[in-house]
C-alpha cells in the first residue's frame, strides 16, 4: 500500500464503517488502519471482516434492516466521529432478485428489498450517527451512491429499482446537508461514486465494462479516501466520482 495522509482531517480521526465486511468497506478498514492520524476505527457489519491486521479496529454487529440494531451499534460510539462511510448496498440477490429490463419484470417485493437496503438503511444510520459527529473540525458522512442514480445523466434506462433507491438516497444526501449545515458548519455530507468495483454486486456485469474500468476494491477505497481528503463543507450535498468529478443528482 502507497501512504495515505488524510491531512485535511484534524489528528486523532474516529471513523465508523458501515457494511464493514463487503468488498469496499472491507478494503476502507485496512486503508484506514495505515493512516498515522487515524485513531480508532468502528468497523459495523452484520459479519467480522477478515483484514490482515486491526490494531485500531473495534467489530461491532449492526444489521441496515433493523432499526434498533443501527441504534445499538451507535450506542458503541465513545469518541466524536470524524468520518463515517456507508459501504452497503444491493442490486441483486438470488436466482430471483434482478434489475429490471423492462416494466414487466417489476416485483414489489423486490422493490422493497432494495429501497430498505439502497435508502431506508443509510437514512436510519444518519439518524443515529450524525448527532455523534464531531463539532468545530472537518467532518464528513459519506454514503456510496453513483452514477447511475442521477435522474439527469439516465440516457440508457432500465435497472428501475436499483435507479430509484440510488435517486431517492442522492435525495436524502442533499436534506441532510441542508440540515445538518444549519447545525454543525463543519460537517460534509456527500455522496460517492466508486465506478465499478470488482465484487460480489458487478459480477454479473462485468463483461459489458470497458477495459481499464474494472476497479479492484482496494484501488476504489483509495480513491474515494482521497477525494475526501480534499472536500469542504461547500461541497456538502453533492456526490462525487472516484477520480474527483462532481457529478449530478
Amino acid at each position: 500500500m502507497t501512504e495515505l495522509k488524510l491531512d485535511s482531517f484534524d489528528e486523532g480521526l474516529n471513523v465508523a464503517v458501515i457494511g464493514a465486511s463487503g468488498a469496499i468497506g472491507k478494503a476502507m478498514v485496512q486503508w484506514l488502519e495505515q493512516v498515522p492520524t487515524v485513531n480508532r476505527i468502528y468497523a459495523l457489519s452484520r459479519s467480522e471482516p477478515d483484514v490482515d491486521r486491526m490494531n485500531k479496529t473495534d467489530f461491532h454487529y449492526m444489521d441496515l434492516l433493523d432499526e434498533n440494531s443501527i441504534a445499538a451499534g451507535a450506542e458503541q460510539i465513545t469518541e466524536p466521529l470524524d468520518l463515517v462511510l456507508i459501504t452497503t448496498g444491493i442490486l441483486h440477490e438470488g436466482e430471483g432478485l434482478k434489475p429490471e429490463k423492462c416494466i414487466k419484470d417489476f416485483q414489489p417485493e423486490h422493490f422493497a428489498r432494495i429501497f430498505a437496503i439502497n435508502t431506508t438503511g443509510p437514512a436510519m444510520v444518519a439518524k443515529y450517527f450524525l448527532p455523534r459527529m464531531a463539532r468545530n473540525r472537518k467532518n464528513m458522512f459519506a454514503v456510496l451512491s453513483g452514477r447511475v442514480g442521477s435522474i439527469s445523466d439516465n440516457q440508457l434506462g432500465g435497472w428501475y429499482a436499483y435507479r430509484a433507491s440510488k435517486a431517492a438516497l442522492n435525495m436524502i444526501i442533499k436534506n441532510l446537508a441542508i440540515e445538518i449545515a444549519r447545525k454543525n458548519k463543519s460537517s460534509i455530507i456527500v455522496g460517492l461514486h466508486p465506478g465499478t468495483v470488482d465484487s460480489h454486486l458487478s459480477m454479473p456485469f462485468q463483461s459489458g465494462v470497458p477495459e481499464g474500468k474494472l476497479f479492484t476494491a482496494d484501488y476504489a477505497a483509495e480513491q474515494l479516501l482521497n477525494v475526501m481528503d480534499q472536500l469542504t463543507p461547500q461541497d456538502s450535498g453533492h456526490m462525487f466520482a472516484w477520480d474527483g468529478e462532481k457529478l449530478p443528482f
